[in-house]
C-alpha cells in the first residue's frame, strides 16, 4: 500500500506541476472527478462547481471505490462506474467542515460531515455532485484522496476505512430511524467518546442508549450490536478525539447560528406559515 501511495503522489507531482501542495491557501480549490464521466459531463460539472481553469483535478476510479466500500456494501450497489465528483475549497482556519450536495439520494450532508471529521478533515467547504442521481457513497473516497493532497498529509488506511464504514452504517441506520436521527445519533456518541472514552462494552452501550433516548429513537438488538462493534473499532484507532470534538462543535455552532440568523428565522417562519395554511386547508375541506 505504501508503494501505491508513493506512486500516486509522484503522479500528481508530474501531472499537476502548476501548484505545489504547500501552496494551497484559503479559497483554493481541488476537484475530484469520476474517471467514467464523459468529457461533456466533466465540463458541465466543473462549470457547476465554479472551478477555475487551472484547478487541480484528482481522478477517482471504480477500483478505488470498491477498495474502500467493498467491505460495507454489496458490489452491485457500488456498481462498475465512477461518476460522483466533488470540489474541496480550503476554508479559513478554525471554520470547520461544511458540505453541500446535489443529485445525492442516500448519503446526507450531515453523514458526510460526520465521516469526514472522523477521517481528520478540517477547515474545508465541500460540494458533492453527479450528473445523475446516485447514492453518494463513492464520493467520500475522492474527497479524502483530494484532502490528503490539499493538506499535504497522509490519512492512515484504517482511519479511511473507518470513515467509509461510518458513512455506510449511518446511511443504513437512517433507512429505519430517519436520516437526521441517524446522523445526530452517531455525532452524539462520538462527542461522548471524545469526552470520556468508554472502558468496556457496557459503558459504550450506555452511551449509545442514552443518545438514542435523547433523540427518542428505538434501536433493535442487531442495530445496537452493529454500533457497539463499530464504535469499539473507532475508539481504538489513532484518531485525534480533541479535533473530532472541536469539529463537531463547529458544525453544531453553524446550525445554531443559522437558526438564529435573519435567514434562519425567515426559513422557520415559512415552515410555520406552511403548516398554518395546511391546517386551514384541511378545516375548509371538512367544513
Amino acid at each position: 500500500m505504501k508503494k501505491i501511495l508513493i506512486l500516486l503522489l509522484l503522479t500528481f507531482v508530474f501531472v499537476h506541476p502548476i501548484r505545489s501542495f504547500a501552496d494551497m491557501a484559503e479559497g483554493d480549490m481541488i476537484v475530484t472527478l469520476g474517471e467514467n464521466l464523459t468529457t461533456e459531463q466533466k465540463n458541465n460539472l466543473l462549470a457547476e462547481m465554479g472551478a477555475p481553469k487551472d484547478v487541480q483535478i484528482v481522478t477517482v476510479s471504480n477500483q478505488e471505490e470498491h477498495q474502500y466500500l467493498g467491505k460495507y456494501v454489496a458490489k452491485s450497489f457500488i456498481g462498475t462506474k465512477a461518476i460522483s465528483s466533488s470540489a474541496i475549497t480550503v476554508a479559513p482556519k478554525g471554520s470547520g467542515v461544511t458540505v453541500k450536495t446535489k443529485n445525492i439520494n442516500w448519503v446526507t450532508d450531515e453523514m458526510y460531515v460526520n465521516a469526514l471529521i472522523t477521517a481528520g478533515v478540517k477547515d474545508a467547504n465541500i460540494y458533492i455532485t453527479a450528473p445523475i442521481a446516485v447514492s453518494g457513497t463513492a464520493a467520500l473516497t475522492g474527497i479524502i484522496k483530494a484532502y490528503e493532497i490539499s493538506a499535504d498529509k497522509t490519512i492512515p488506511e484504517d482511519v479511511k476505512q473507518a470513515a467509509n464504514q461510518e458513512m455506510v452504517e449511518t446511511a443504513k441506520l437512517g433507512d429505519s430511524i430517519g436520516e437526521k436521527n441517524a446522523a445526530a445519533l452517531i455525532a452524539k456518541v462520538k462527542e461522548e467518546i471524545a469526552k470520556n472514552k468508554p472502558k468496556n462494552d457496557e459503558e459504550l452501550r450506555n452511551i449509545i442508549e442514552q443518545a438514542a433516548k435523547d433523540l427518542n429513537v428505538t434501536l433493535s438488538d442487531a442495530q445496537m450490536q452493529r454500533l457497539i462493534d463499530f464504535f469499539n473499532k473507532l475508539k481504538d484507532l489513532n484518531i485525534d478525539w480533541n479535533q473530532v470534538s472541536d469539529q463537531l462543535n463547529k458544525a453544531k455552532d453553524r446550525i445554531s447560528k443559522f437558526l438564529h440568523s435573519e435567514e434562519g428565522q425567515g426559513f422557520l417562519e415559512k415552515v410555520k406559515q406552511f403548516f398554518i395554511w395546511l391546517i386551514d386547508a384541511i378545516k375548509s375541506f371538512f367544513s
